[in-house]
């Protein structure tokens, strides 16, 4: 498998994307990768920091398209940036999946123009995978799209529970919709309508969800609109990260605490491991016709590891087949009922 990698995505590249991907190779078989980006740097960053590269091609790309810039450059100014030219060269067939840790507004536009969205898919999402007491929960989508349209949300449904059920191997998994209720009739008139939608599909759609009982595990799929999506996940790690500070905080009160911290210290590591959202990977643009995928942003080397096994599973499995024949499937069925 060729994988196409941004090398200058994120807050820690190139540095720690240079320190990923030659790790990569040596724990992943049959893998090749192409850093793209400016390869002058990309040459002096690794010479600097003894990191092999000999076995890892490099696709020149003179720009570089940064966190605070607006989406809609990588179509206009920034062209030739490391993330545009990454994504042209999976369009040409130039790789087989393209993976990054830059701009989330960017990729999505240019994963959305450059690479294309799968026949019948109507808008492209962000779907991180969280933890939750009882195994991972995939939420679609986490900030893609602000504003939706009902049949979106019923997509985002189908596409979800593929990926679940072949990619983390979840045996006909639960989709549920965010919502302010778990009664049928809560929400709005998107709530109302994306509901009554996914009753219609053939995943196994179990009804409203509020945002307390995603961590308790009661569904494999959590489907909501962008804005709300982002909401939860950003929550999400802002009351981990919180959470293990005041635990840290307890443990490093007194001596009495720091010897009960190093009784437990396997379990607390453990503990904090459990709720590492790098131990997930990396999150598909889900709905685009090759795999795309975002590693977190502040992803360092180990992160960029995990990110490529994702990277590897989502494209090994034909996802993005299975998505489309699904759409196709459920759009003649829908012109057939008409």
């Amino acid at each position: 498998m060729k994988v196409l990698v941004d090398a200058f995505g994120g807050d820690n590249a190139p540095l720690e994307i240079l320190k990923g991907c030659s790790l990569c190779l040596d724990k992943y078989d049959n893998l090749e990768i192409i850093l793209v980006g400016n390869k002058e740097i990309i040459e002096k960053t690794a010479k600097e920091n003894n990191i092999d590269l000999k076995n890892i091609e490099i696709h020149h790309a003179p720009d570089v398209i940064s966190m605070e810039e607006d989406s809609g450059e990588i179509m206009k100014s920034k062209k030739d940036s490391s993330m545009a030219v990454g994504l042209k060269l999976l369009a040409d067939g130039k790789g087989d999946a393209f993976l990054t840790a830059g701009n989330s507004g960017a990729l999505i536009m240019g994963a959305t123009f450059i690479v294309k969205r799968i026949k019948g898919v109507k808008r492209p999402a962000f779907s991180p995978v969280m933890p939750t007491s009882k195994g991972p929960v995939l939420l679609i989508d986490s900030g893609a799209n602000v504003e939706v349209r009902p049949e979106m949300l019923q997509q985002f449904g189908i596409m979800g529970s593929i990926y679940m059920e072949n990619v983390l191997k979840v045996k006909n998994p639960r989709v549920a919709l965010a919502n302010v209720g778990t009664e049928d009739h809560k929400g709005g008139e998107l709530q109302h309508e994306a509901f009554r939608l996914l009753k219609e599909t053939n995943v196994n759609f179990i009804g409203n969800m509020e945002a307390r009982d995603i961590p308790a595990g009661e569904t494999d799929v959590i489907v909501a609109d962008g804005f709300t999506g982002n909401v939860i996940v950003k929550m999400y790690e802002g009351v981990a990260k919180e959470l293990f500070s005041k635990i840290k905080g307890v443990f490093y009160k007194n001596a009495k605490t720091k010897l009960a911290a190093l009784l437990i210290k396997k379990e607390l590591y453990e503990l904090k491991q459990y709720f590492d959202y790098n131990q997930y990977g990396a999150a598909p643009v889900m709905g685009i016709a090759k795999p795309v995928l975002k590693t977190h942003g502040s992803a360092k080397a180990d992160a960029v590891v995990t990110a490529m096994k994702s990277v590897i599973d989502f494209t090994q499995t034909d996802v993005i087949g299975k998505i489309e024949q699904n759409i196709t499937a459920m759009k003649k069925k829908g012109e057939s009922e008409q």
